[in-house]
Formats: C-alpha cells, structure tokens, sequence
C-alpha cells in the first residue's frame, strides 16, 4: 500500500466482482499509471454485492474518502452496478446532484469509448480512447487545486475527454497510443482468487488487422499496434520471477509479426504459456506444436458464421476451406479440445445459414475423429449485438424468440453427436444491445433498477417510460442522428 502523503486518491472502481477485475489488464494498468504517478495514489475498489462493505482493499476506506472515484468498464451489463456502487457508496446518482463535498466520478473502457451516453448523466468526465495518453493531463487538471466548476472546464479542454454537462463544442476524438513499447501492460497485481490467477499477463497486441463488420475492437483499438519482441521478452523475465507460465494477451496474438520467436523465448526460458487468441486463416503446424510445447491443450477457433455468403456479408476473410483446413492441422496433433465460436441473428441470417452452422461443425467433428487424437470438440454461440462504432451500428437485433429457437435447434442437432453448445442468453443479449445503442435515457432505467436481474430490468424500462424495441431491434437510417454523434472513433 502506498502512502498517501499529500497525493491526489483516486479509487479505481471496477464494477464487478474482484475474481473477474483482476484478470482485466486495462484496469492493471491504469492501476500500476496511478500507483507510480509521483503526485497521486491509487487504490482499487470492486463490487461483490451488497454482502461486503464497500472499501478499498488497500486502505480499506469508504468511496468519500477519495477524492476521485475512476470506473473502468469492459462491459455495458456491468452498467447494471453503478447505480447499487454509488448508492452503497452514500452518493448521488446524478453528477448534477453532487457538490464540493463529493468526489469527482470520471469513466472509462471500451464500452464508454464506443458510446458514454447511458452513463453519461452520473460522471463528471469520461474517456475517449486509451487510458494511458489521457490520464496524465486529467491527472494534471484534477490536482491544480481548482474549483469543481473549473475542473470540469479544464477537463473539457483535454483532447480524448468529454464533460457531459457541459456541451461538447467539438467532436471528442478518441486518443491512442502510438508506441506500446512506451507502457509495458503486464500483470502489476498478482493473486491465485481470479479467472486467470495461474498467469502472469502480458499485452502481446493491440487492435485488430480484420474489418469483421460486427466487431468493436478494431475500431475502438485501432490501428493495429505490437509491442516489440524485446520488451515482451524482458516482461517475460520479469513475470517468471511470480509465475511459471505466462498469458499472451491480444485480440488476435497470433498475428504478432514474430509470434514464433517469442514462443521459442519463452520455451528457452522455461515457461509455459496460454494464448488468448488465434488466427484463424493461415494457421501453421510451426506455430501449433509451439503451443503444444508451452502447456496449450485447449484451441479455441471462430468460424462467427456457418455459410460462406453470411462469413462474407459480415466481412469474414476466410471460407469453409479455410476453417476445415485449420482443423485438418488441430486433428493432427494432441490437443485435447477444440472449441468453436459462433454467432447468431447476424443481419440477413436465415435458417439455411443455422442448418451451414451444423454442417460445419459436423465436418469438423470427422475430421477430429478420423485422426483418433481424441480431441473433444464444443461450440459456443452468442447472439449478434449491435455496436456503436461499428458498421452493424444501425441494424437492430432478432428477436428473443428467433435466438432461443435457433439456439435449441444447434443444441438438440449437435447434441445428438455428444458436442456440448454454450450459448449466451438471449435476453441479456437484448439489455446488451439497449445499453450499446442507448441514449442518455436509459440513466433513467438505471436509476431505477432495484435488482440486477431481468426481472430488475424490466420493472426499471417499465418506470422510465423507454421504447426498448427502438434500440434493439429497429434498424435505423443512415441519415438518423445517432446518440454518440458526438463521439468519432
């Protein structure tokens, strides 16, 4: 714990439970940035419910003692905590509402990058882009000893920063770090109590090469950007020091332009490793047996879509050749299984595109099973969820009724064959989608969520008086105003 000595405390609050924060690298390193920063201090907050007081693991101090609350969120369900964080916290929910005497709130993550307006209302600032190139000037702002009405004047002024109460008089531009070499992201806070607790983490990528017409990531992390081979390395030393095996962090790890040479260092230097990520297209058995050889038993591949014309109405570069060829090189070898990921309700899908899924994945599963590798084979299935920023950004979604029965159909066809299908609910899917598309109305439906449950959700759309279907299922016109217009990625 760092002493506070005169420093700037921000709580950093991650709106979930610890086990899930802690294996988020966006929020280590905003952690390490505050903990190191010579002027403030950080202290990390998670939210368990209503079972445990709410306090700081470091200090173990109230919310009110901070002087900045700072909220990281991954994703938009988590949205559904806030209002019950700030409540137990003893805090207006409305930043309108709050005075000197109450800290400042600011935001950021992928989800408030994308589109900050159903949260907009509670926060004082919010984060446009990468946390590392703007906190350091929001750092500066906040520790001038200013008055709250000149803060948020000065913060407004900050590239990558939006004020909600004051009007944006430019559009707010998403900022990003041109060199990754210049923060390394790595674990900083090591516990065994978290999803990935066996691992020492490290950022291999940032971005995406791919346009998939549903994704957010490529846009909200673009341009694609590596770290070099030399600093990955030198993380790798420094995290075998706490762990014997090293998570490779990326949306697609594999597209690394050195990706072999940094699985033979980490093998020269004895580690294991776990890789979050792998492109599909181009896979070779080089870099397969690499995987086996660091302890990679499980592969986890994404079709996204059963039949080439869907893969190619939503911007897939790969066909049916391609993912039967990249299972033929899995077959060979002894992995133990194999994981498929698709999606479903993707625009312009029909029940022929549901009926390629099963095809598929039955080509799939003889071809695994002709090698006699014994490599099991599941899917897993999540209904499409339009994104802000994306090009998918004026379609709506399917409907409840049409997931549920597509996902049964997937589950009693590949059921049969013993292929284990886990699928997202449709119906969070939904509040998803209201939260990815909404506007600052669904503050409202915040506000008045007394239960984070779907019962909870649909008793506050109900208070708030909010066209649910609007924003989630209607496709919207191009020339419509959209409600993060005021946001460019």
């Amino acid at each position: 714990m760092r002493d506070w000595g005169g420093r700037y405390p921000f709580a950093l609050v991650y709106p979930n439970r610890y086990f899930v924060g802690m294996s988020n690298l966006g929020l280590q390193s905003i952690y390490n940035l505050l903990s190191t920063h010579p002027e403030t201090v950080g202290e990390r907050v998670f939210w368990e419910g209503d079972a445990r007081p709410l306090l700081s693991l470091e200090s173990s101090r109230p919310l009110m003692d901070y002087a900045c609350l700072a909220f990281s969120f991954s994703y938009e369900l988590d949205y559904l905590n806030l209002p019950h964080i700030l409540r137990a916290a003893s805090l207006p929910l409305f930043a309108e509402q709050r005075d000197e005497s109450y800290p400042l709130l600011i935001a950021g993550g992928p989800c408030i990058t994308a589109n900050p307006m159903p949260v907009a209302p509670f926060f004082d600032a919010l984060c446009i882009g990468e946390g590392e190139v703007i906190l350091p000037a929001i750092i500066e702002c906040l520790t001038g000893g200013f008055p709250r009405a000149e803060t948020l004047q000065k913060l407004s002024g900050v590239p990558g920063v939006y004020v909600p109460q004051l009007a944006p008089e430019r559009v707010i531009q998403r900022r990003w770090l041109p060199s990754l070499d210049d923060f390394p992201t790595h674990s900083c806070v090591l516990t065994h109590d978290t999803e990935l607790g066996e691992l020492y983490l490290i950022e291999v990528e940032r971005g995406c090469s791919a346009s998939c017409s549903f994704c957010l990531v490529s846009r909200a992390f673009c341009p694609l950007r590596f770290h070099s081979l030399d600093s990955l390395l030198q993380q790798v030393r420094e995290g075998l020091k706490y762990r014997r095996r090293i998570g490779l962090v990326g949306p697609a790890v594999t597209d690394h332009p050195q990706i072999e040479e940094l699985m033979q260092g980490l093998l020269h230097m004895g580690a294991g490793f776990s890789v979050s990520s792998i492109r599909l297209k181009n896979l070779s058995t080089r870099l397969l047996e690499l995987m086996l050889q660091g302890g990679v038993h499980t592969l986890a591949l994404a079709p996204e879509a059963g039949s080439d014309r869907l893969r190619r109405a939503i911007r897939k570069e790969f066909d049916e050749c391609d993912v039967l060829a990249a299972v033929a090189l899995v077959s060979r070898l002894s992995f133990k299984q194999l994981k498929l990921y698709f999606m479903i309700g993707l625009p312009s899908e029909t029940d022929e595109d549901v009926g390629a899924i099963i095809d598929l994945v039955l080509k799939c599963l003889r071809l695994l099973n002709n090698s006699h590798q014994g490599c099991r084979l599941s899917i897993n299935v999540a209904p499409f969820v339009p994104k802000a920023g994306t090009p998918f950004q004026w379609l709506g979604m399917a409907k409840e009724a049409i997931l549920e029965k597509r996902i049964a159909r997937l589950r009693n066809a590949l059921g049969a064959f013993g292929i284990e299908v886990k699928a997202e609910s449709p119906q969070w899917s939904h509040v998803q989608a209201a939260l990815s598309r909404g506007d600052s109305s669904f503050a409202g439906v915040l506000a008045n969520i007394d239960k984070v449950s779907l019962a909870g959700w649909g008793r506050a759309v109900k208070k708030a008086h909010v066209s649910l279907e609007h924003f989630t299922q209607e496709n919207w016109s191009h020339k419509d105003a959209l409600p993060w217009d005021a946001i460019k990625l």
